[in-house]
Formats: structure tokens, sequence, C-alpha cells
């Protein structure tokens, strides 16, 4: 929910440069700032300036040094650690958020609008006020934002957001019983599509692969690389295979184990057999098909 908080411009290589990282919501991206000559630890909190004007934030990464490629400048500056005022400001911001929130519930009954508020945030200074929705479709909240200006005589900003950030700002428990990735500890959403799942091994129902966003669980991407490795030195399936027991067709794998399922027909009846796939010679490999370029469902971003 903190995005363009930095303006962006494009990176020259080059020189390296002190940077802290600030971090505005618990689960939200980190950003680099200039700690301008001051020793910053993690999990301070500070006041930095933003395109948005002065907001609170926590580090995340204490001073270090990074080549010039990997920012975006020119860098924003921290203005303060955070002082025990700027500390009661943010509580009491985070307190009148509630009140704009159930405010802004009252409003949208008024006015008969198809969205689901999310959140309600005010920026440090209280210069602006931003709510956050979902909805299956465009909504016209202009008389919306007219109506919460009179209320709260500060700027408004209506943001609509996508199921699966609703879900991050909301939490709850995934199917491991552990609460959502989203909201303890991922910074962002990576593509995840039904190849990997497949690649796993796992069941394709939509029920056991999903998450509570409706879309492709995060966590499928966790072990990806470690199977796509395992994948790589194994047959492909439907490959005819010299076996120590005569040729027969691949017909599954165990990618961590290395073990190769091979089916023989003798007559009507069909043998299925294990073997390590160092006891096997791959004698052809089927051709690519249609539904193998097609199995890239990445998740939207």
């Amino acid at each position: 929910m903190d995005n363009n908080i930095q303006e962006e411009i494009t990176p020259v290589s080059g020189a390296l440069y002190e940077i802290v990282g600030v971090r505005f919501n618990e689960t939200g991206k980190s950003y680099y700032f200039d700690p301008d000559g001051n020793t910053i630890e993690e999990g301070a909190h500070v006041i930095v300036d933003t395109m948005h004007g002065p907001e609170f934030g926590t580090v995340t990464i204490s001073n270090k040094t990074v080549k010039e490629s990997e920012l975006v400048l020119p860098l924003k500056k921290v203005i303060r650690v955070a002082t025990q005022d700027d500390e009661e400001v943010n509580r009491d911001n985070k307190e009148k958020e509630k009140d704009a929130f159930d405010t802004c519930l009252v409003k949208i009954e008024e006015n008969q609008l198809d969205m689901k508020l999310v959140a309600a945030e005010y920026t440090f200074d209280r210069s602006k006020l931003l709510f956050y929705f979902t909805s299956d479709g465009r909504v016209d909240f202009r008389k919306l934002v007219k109506d919460l200006a009179a209320v709260f005589r500060t700027r408004i900003e209506l943001r609509q957001i996508g199921i699966r950030d609703e879900t991050k700002l909301i939490g709850g428990l995934g199917l491991c019983g552990r609460p959502f990735c989203c909201n303890t500890f991922l910074n962002d959403f990576a593509q995840v599509s039904i190849k990997m799942a497949k690649e796993q091994n796992l069941s394709l129902n939509s029920q056991k692969i999903s998450g509570a966003c409706g879309r492709l669980m995060c966590c499928l991407r966790y072990e990806h690389e470690v199977y796509e490795e395992a994948l790589s030195k194994l047959p492909k399936v439907d490959s005819l295979v010299e076996t120590p027991d005569g040729k027969g067709y691949v017909c599954d794998l165990v990618p961590l184990s290395g073990i190769v399922k091979v089916k023989f027909r003798y007559n009507d009846d069909e043998i299925i057999k294990f073997y390590d796939k160092d006891n096997i010679k791959v004698l052809s490999t089927p051709k690519k098909s249609e539904k193998d370029t097609s199995d890239a469902e990445d998740i939207e971003q």
C-alpha cells in the first residue's frame, strides 16, 4: 500500500551510496533512504521525506553501502529518528484511521456503491486520507469523495486494490494452519503458475492449491527451483526408455528421490516398475504439445 513512495528515475551504475532500508507497513516493501550522516539501527522508527511528504516508518536495513545501479535516484533523506511526540502522532493516526474507516462504511452505504472497504490510512501529517477498496468493476466514487472531504477536512484519495492485496492487508490462516505468508513476511507477490503444482506432483484441484484470495498459493514457488533442477535430471513422461527388464514408457516421476516409474505392456497386461534414474537409458522423448506451452498460467500481480 506504499507504492510510489519515491520518484522513478532511471539509475546509472557507478558510485557507491550509504543507505538505510525503511518499511511503512508491517509486511510492506522496504525502500532505500539516505541516512544523512546518521547511524540508525534496524528496528528504529524514523521520519523520512517522501514524495507525499514526511512519513513514519521502521528501519529494516541498518546503514550499509550499495551500488548506484541498485538505487532509484535521487534518494530521499531520513529527516530524523522518531521522537516521543512522533510516536504519539503515529498512534493517534492509527486510532483516527479506525474512526475514518467506520465513517466511510456509512457513506458508502448512503451512496449505495458496490464496493468493499478494506482499509483507511492517514499520511503522517494528516494532509491526506487514503481509503483502499475492492470491487468487481469500476466505481464512480466522486460524490463519496466530496462527502468524505466535508467530514474530514483533508485531501481524500480512494484506491482500488486487487484481491491479493486485500488478503495481505486483512490476514488470516492458510490451509497449512499458519498465518498467511503475504501478511507475515512476503514483501511482494511473485509469479506462480499451475505448472509449478504439476512439477511437484500436487493435486490440481483448485480448492487445494489456491489460497484464501482465490489465486494460486504463493508457497507453490518456494520449492520450485529444487523440483525444476531434479526434473532436469530425469526423463520426460511418455519417454521411451531402456531398462534392465526391457523397453518401456515413463508414466510417472518421483523428482526428489530420482525414481522413474516405467510402464511395460505384456500382451494385454500393463505392469509398472520402479527404477533409479541411473539404471535407465532414454531412447526417445515425446514431442512438445500445445498443452505443454500453455501451462504458464501466472497469477496477476
